[in-house]
Parts: structure tokens; sequence; C-alpha cells
């Protein structure tokens, strides 16, 4: 509800909501001292866990947060997704996502969104009167949806992602440069069109968050060199969360909440390799490295993160279990997983979750038979280079974790006893009263 509006006399809800992808709820409890908005958001509104989904990947949970559905209605199961009746991979972007988004259900509803930096949301919108795509977006260019927003965002020095390649180097001190400056640039961006007041929902996600975590998250959880950097970034995230607080009316709810969380990362699990060692997976000649050269000898293979496929007749192109044999293969196949043991000697799966448990929707064709959660530690991978072992080091110290996102909201009346990603949609829905036709898998957290 925009100024105007009120002027008239209109008074259905607004909200906005901030994105603080990977941000776990332990980091913030643990820390009140660096989050004191947050924290005095819990004490004095709402604040708690909210459940991932699986799997716990950031392709997969945005379409699922901001649709209220589960990939299976959403058609996006990953960062990497495999075409019907085919080998052929790509990487999920807005145009794949099949489910209804929240800010067309506003928009549809006559209302005015302002949407800026969610993932997976590449093209931008023509349907809301504002938008910037996110993560995966090729550029500012084609991510702006007018030339007007281009022009905006150019003047802050706009960027869509951090430099994920510079938290590669051993000296993390140009990274954590390049960590800062996209995040002071997109509250910037935040706060120019805030203070517009001329939007009913803003739906804005600080991706940096995700960034720095998977970079920085062993430093901070081993006391090692970049602990302090790590609060320190927090710290300001947090100030920038509590003036966009301050600088919103008593109409308006804020909502904060991250998409899945984050944990310490040891060792990388490369699953095709594990798969290839057993006997489940092999290739037509030793030169491969996508899902199109594996052999018809192939009984599974498994997809990011931790997405187990099994080869089968009349799904796959060239498969070769019968339908006839799927459940006995596929409890092969988890006895096998969950005999695997890591270095150290704990095992890997953590939890091992039947496809049809979760997925269920019009485009379930390319749901897995079986996702991993892993232990934490345990960061799934599915290359098909052919790496040299199942368990590699890489230059990431730090992993998602499905079970401890979180949801601030300055509302009181939000109930998260066993709140899920699923509950934003319908839960901003219910705060701006937005009646629509449809089914959620999740519920309004209102009371």
């Amino acid at each position: 509800m925009g100024l105007f509006d009120r002027l008239r006399g209109d008074d259905d809800g607004r909200v906005v909501f901030l994105g603080i992808d990977g941000v776990p709820l332990d980091l913030v409890e643990d820390h009140p001292d660096v989050f004191e908005n947050l924290t005095d958001i819990a004490e004095t509104g709402s604040g708690g866990r909210l459940e991932s989904i699986v799997p716990p990947e950031s392709s997969a949970c945005w379409p699922s947060l901001t649709t209220g559905v589960n990939p299976g209605a959403t058609g996006v199961y990953g960062f990497q997704d495999r075409e019907v009746d085919s080998y052929e991979t790509y990487v999920p972007l807005g145009r794949h996502v099949k489910a209804t988004r929240l800010w067309d259900r506003v928009t549809d509803a006559g209302r005015d969104a302002t949407v800026l930096n969610v993932p997976v949301t590449f093209p931008p919108s023509t349907r809301v009167q504002r938008m910037v795509s996110g993560f995966l977006s090729p550029d500012l260019d084609a991510a702006a949806s007018d030339e007007s927003v281009r022009e905006t965002l150019d003047g802050f020095d706009y960027r869509i992602d951090v430099n994920a390649k510079l938290g590669h180097d051993d000296d993390k001190t140009e990274f954590v440069e390049n960590a800062y400056a996209t995040l002071d640039a997109r509250y910037e961006a935040f706060s120019h069109y805030l203070a517009e007041d001329d939007w009913d929902l803003f739906f804005g996600v600080f991706m940096s968050t995700d960034r720095v975590n998977h970079f920085l998250f062993g430093d901070y959880a081993n006391d090692g060199e970049y602990a302090e950097e790590f609060l320190e970034f927090y710290r300001r995230l947090d100030g920038y969360i509590g003036e966009i607080r301050d600088s919103l009316d008593d109409d308006t709810t804020l909502i904060v909440a991250s998409d899945h969380g984050f944990t310490e990362l040891n060792w990388e699990v490369n699953f095709n390799q594990f798969l290839a060692d057993e006997g489940w997976l092999s290739y037509e000649d030793a030169d491969h490295d996508s899902l199109t050269d594996i052999d018809d000898e192939t009984r599974a293979y498994s997809l990011i993160p931790g997405r187990f496929y099994l080869n089968l007749e009349g799904r796959e192109p060239n498969g070769v279990v019968p339908e006839a044999e799927y459940e006995e293969t596929r409890e092969e196949l988890i006895d096998d997983l969950e005999s695997l043991t890591g270095p150290d000697g704990r095992e890997v799966c953590k939890r091992i979750v039947k496809g049809e448990t979760v997925f269920d929707g019009d485009h379930d064709e390319i749901a897995p038979d079986l996702v991993v959660i892993p232990a934490d530690g345990f960061d799934l991978k599915s290359g098909f280079s052919g790496k040299e072992a199942v368990f590699t080091e890489g230059p990431r110290n730090g992993m998602h974790k499905f079970e401890n996102s979180l949801l601030y909201a300055t509302d009181p009346d939000l109930d998260l006893t066993d709140a899920n990603l699923f509950d934003v949609t319908p839960t901003v829905l219910d705060l701006m009263d937005v009646d629509v036709d449809a089914e959620f898998d999740g519920e309004s957290l209102l009371g």
C-alpha cells in the first residue's frame, strides 16, 4: 500500500520480506551481540526455526518459498536438472518455475510488488511493477525489468552476486571486500526503493550471506583466521536490517527469513565416483564429463545435491532397471548408501528420503528416486568428470544444512511451531489480506 492508497483509506496490510540466504538460526541465537536487531525482533515480535525443503539447495528452496509448493509442483529440484525423457541436463532459471509466484498473486489481486535479487527469477517478470532478477542472472542489463531500474542501480554500483571465485584464494581479503561491496550496494538499492513507498509487497534477498558462509564458516566454527571478519560482516547485515525496520510504518510487517541453514564443511563427497566404485555407474569411454556419457550398464546416477536416480526402463532413454525390480533395486542402493562412511569413520548419510514422500505435483517426472540428507561436514557433489577419490577437499569450508534455517517477523502473532518454507507464501498473503483460490503445501503462520 503506497502513499496514495493510504490517503484514500486503503488499509490492507503491507509486507517487507528480506531474505538472508543460508543464515542459520544457531548463528543468530549464539551471538545476540552481533545480531542486536534480529534479537530484538524476536523478543518483540516472532522468531524461530524454519525447516527447509528436500533438497536444501538455494535453486530448489527459493522457488518453493516463493510459491508455497514442493519441487514436484515447481519443477525445480536443484542447481542442475534433467530433461524429461533425456540424459541432457540444464541449469534451472526463473522461466523453468512452473508454479505461480507470490508476487504474481499479489499483482493479480490489484496490489503492487517490488522484487529485487531473488534467486532463480531470470528473466525478470513483466507482471510486477519493478524487478531485478538475482542469482544465475547473466548481468544487470538483462536482470533489470526496465531501463529506469537499470539506470538507478548502475548508480549504486549494484552487482548481482559476490565474485565467488575470489573465495578460492588462500588470502580471502579481496573476497571479503567484494562481499561487503555487494552487501552495501544491495542495501542502498533496497533503501532507495523502500523509500519510494509505492509497493504493497517488497521482496528482496541478500545473497552475499550464502557466499560468505561457503568460504568463511569453517573459520567461524574453529576460530580460524577469518572468524572475526565473518562476525563483523554479519554485524553490518544486522545493522542494515535494523535500519530497514526503523524506516517502516506500524502497518507494515517485516519478515526476515533464510532458505536453508549452514554448517562446517569437512569433506566433499563425490557420489558418482562412489556409484562407479560400487558398480552402479559406468561410462561409454574414459573421456566423460556429463550424464550423457553414461553407458547402458548404468543402474543409477546422481545429480547435485545428493539426488539419486535409478536408470529405469521406460523412464530413462536407455534404462536398464526393469520396473518390476524397481523397489528391490532402490532398497539395494539405500543399503549401499547407508554403508558409506567418511575418512573420520562417521556415516555420511544422516537420512535417506524416498522421492515420492516429498515430491508431488504435475512436474514430478524428473523427481529423484532418493535424496540424501548428509551428516554435518559432508557436502554432496555429483560431477561426472571422474574424481580420483570419493572424498576430496576443496576451497569451501561451509555447506548447506537442512534443519536450521530461520524466520523472524515484527508481527508477534506468528506461530512458528513446526514452521517450514512452504508456510511463507500463505503467511505473506494472509498478512496482506490477499485471498487466492490455490492449494499450498504450507499454511499461514498467522494465529
